[in-house]
């Protein structure tokens, strides 16, 4: 069964001072089936803290969200990056997740040095198997190639592998429909980020993470192929919800859930 998810990225920012503590309370007003657990490099120091809290409230976090410096670690070849990724599997499996969810290439540094990426991937699923966790790729924007030719790269060097689609990350690239493969799709997509974009294909400008219906992302034609493929994984919100004074917008998130579960109803 489809679960609907809300990153934690959306309601938990600089603006409330990234304080998990309102998870709790935000879980009670919002109308999801759990959280993506959006790991920061501010949480490091604070894991068993972190996760000894929110394991003990009744929230569930399906999926963890890689902090996202990993991939700018990797494409230098600085074994940091194992060190970082090892920390969060060890978060993710105090939390009770299933799946990752990684920024393979990620920054200034993006996909410049895809190779290092490409081959620090293997050491990424030997470290997400030990601790027994469902690792997939995001097809987060690149500077140089494209998220879905990087993508089938992957897939073509380790066929086990699995992705997360991002639904603006490939409306960015002009690559929405390049998921439309019903055979690709079925073995090697295992999560979807449901966001909006609105822009031309790669204005950088434009590059934020918007509420679905809020942008130009064909929804109603991408969520028809998704149900004819008997998509069984979740889905995650990760539109940003946090005004200047850092209160959560709970009916536009709510909005949110409410389309896309209607949609895959």
């Amino acid at each position: 069964m489809n679960r609907v998810l809300c990153s934690t990225g959306a309601v938990i920012t600089r603006k409330n001072n990234r304080n998990y503590r309102l998870l709790p309370i935000l879980w009670r007003k919002l109308k999801c089936d759990g959280f993506e657990f959006m790991m920061y490099d501010s949480f490091y120091d604070k894991i068993d803290e972190i996760t000894s809290f929110l394991t003990g409230t009744e929230i569930i976090f399906p999926a963890f969200h890689c902090e996202k410096t990993i991939g700018e670690f990797a494409a230098a070849r600085d074994k940091e990056a194992f060190s970082r990724f090892e920390k969060n599997c060890r978060a993710a499996k105090l939390l009770g997740s299933e799946l990752l969810v990684l920024h393979l290439w990620n920054g200034i540094v993006s996909d410049s040095n895809f190779a290092a990426n490409l081959e620090a991937f293997r050491t990424f699923s030997e470290i997400a198997a030990e601790y027994e966790l469902c690792l997939t790729v995001e097809n987060v924007v690149c500077n140089n190639g494209s998220p879905m030719e990087h993508l089938r790269e992957i897939s073509d060097r380790y066929p086990h592998a699995v992705f997360t689609f991002d639904t603006k990350m490939a409306a960015f690239h002009g690559e929405l429909s390049a998921v439309y493969d019903e055979a690709f799709f079925q073995k090697h997509i295992k999560h979807l980020h449901i966001n909006d974009f609105c822009g031309a294909v790669k204005d950088w400008s434009m590059l934020k993470t918007l509420h679905p219906g809020c942008g130009n992302v064909d929804f109603d034609g991408f969520f028809d192929f998704v149900r004819r493929q008997d998509y069984g994984g979740d889905l995650t919100v990760e539109a940003t919800s946090v005004d200047n004074n850092g209160l959560v917008d709970i009916n536009k998130l709510n909005e949110d859930f409410r389309k896309i579960k209607g949609y895959i109803a």
